[in-house]
């Protein structure tokens, strides 16, 4: 089977988790493989992706091997797959604009990033030679004019490109619009995890609509300790983050509840959590007689390796895609794997989606 061929942009403890993955899953069969949501997809296994060029800013990691790169600090993620050969592919440096937050510098250098001053890359010119055909984004939340730098880097190097932060490249008309009139396929904004906060609020507020239970109010307050939640400690990075994880929730619910009744995004940084993300749930509600009843919920996940279960799947239905000639917004797997896809759908609806997508019974 031929590889799919990918780049990365950050190697934070996301790419980790799924660099990590790949070469986890080289060595598992269809009965052994535990935590993916989709084994076989279009013929490519986990295994069949290999990441060709990777971008950073991080002087840990640039000019080192991607093998040696995704377990330096500040990453933090459980190592569950530590035996990595060393690739060849050599961390170059990236552009850094907004994506380093100024109140990053006032931390300890094991929990923040550490700016390289190694020439900047020709990003294009290292996609195109590295011959990627996807380039997946990681970067911090905020970094609106970086991302938009590497989506028009993917335009000009004609690579699909997966969103998997809360920038909105996939779900804005404009950018859709570019990508597809170059025939480009796109999978976005912000990645969901396989079973974390979002899905998890959704879920359940899917579950008092279908029992006919009225919301009232509800909150989601999420702590951590890797880089993301101390980055989001500045408040104003988070505007399209909230957006992102509320309109998720406010799309499944029967009737849109008001902003001063609905509250949902991060909370706080404690460095000793790591790469494990604590959730605090809690929606109230009207049921029969309009008796009143409340659900409190408290979720622990290791927040890296619960998103890469479900890039790992955006990364080979854009391959089909790619396949199959299809460009522009890929409105199944986005809508399966991401919080603010260009179109929301319930869950169940989403999933069955992807596979017919996968299956060659629905175009996008």
């Amino acid at each position: 089977m031929e590889k799919i061929k990918i780049a990365i942009v950050g190697l934070g403890n996301c790419a980790s988790s799924l660099i990590q993955g790949i070469h986890y899953y080289k060595d598992k069969k269809s009965d052994n493989a535990i935590g993916l949501m989709h084994w076989d997809i279009g013929g490519f296994k986990p295994g069949d992706i290999e990441v060709v060029a990777a971008f950073d800013i991080d002087k840990r990691k640039v000019g080192k091997d991607i093998s040696e790169a995704i377990f330096a600090k500040p990453n933090c993620t459980t190592v569950f797959h530590p035996k990595i050969e060393k690739t060849g592919v050599i961390v170059s440096m990236g552009k850094v604009l907004d994506g380093v937050a100024p109140h990053m510098e006032n931390y300890n250098d094991d929990y923040t990033f550490l700016v390289s001053d190694d020439e900047e890359s020709d990003i294009v010119d290292v996609i195109k030679q590295s011959g990627a055909e996807i380039l997946v984004n990681y970067l911090p939340v905020g970094s609106q004019k970086a991302t938009e730098f590497y989506a028009q880097c993917a335009l000009d190097a004609g690579t699909a490109f997966i969103n998997s932060m809360p920038v909105f490249i996939v779900s804005h008309n404009d950018w859709a619009k570019k990508f597809a009139e170059k025939g480009i396929p796109i999978v976005g904004d912000d990645i969901k995890a396989q079973i974390g906060a979002t899905i998890t609020h959704r879920t359940l507020a899917n579950l008092f609509r279908e029992r006919g239970v009225k919301l009232e109010r509800t909150y989601q307050l999420n702590t951590g300790g890797n880089t993301d939640f101390l980055n989001m400690l500045n408040r104003d990075r988070l505007d399209s983050k909230k957006e992102s994880k509320t309109e998720a929730v406010q799309s499944v619910l029967a009737e849109r509840l008001d902003d001063s009744n609905i509250h949902i995004g991060p909370s706080d940084y404690v460095p000793w959590q790591a790469d494990n993300k604590l959730c605090f749930l809690r929606m109230e509600g009207k049921t029969f007689g309009d008796v009143p009843m409340n659900i409190e919920l408290r979720l622990s996940v290791e927040d890296s390796p619960n998103s890469a279960g479900c890039v790992i799947d955006a990364i080979r239905c854009c391959k089909l895609a790619l396949q199959r000639g299809i460009g522009g917004q890929l409105t199944s797997i986005s809508a399966y794997t991401m919080k603010h896809p260009p179109q929301q759908f319930k869950d169940d609806e989403a999933y069955k989606m992807v596979n017919e997508f996968i299956e060659g019974k629905r175009e996008r």
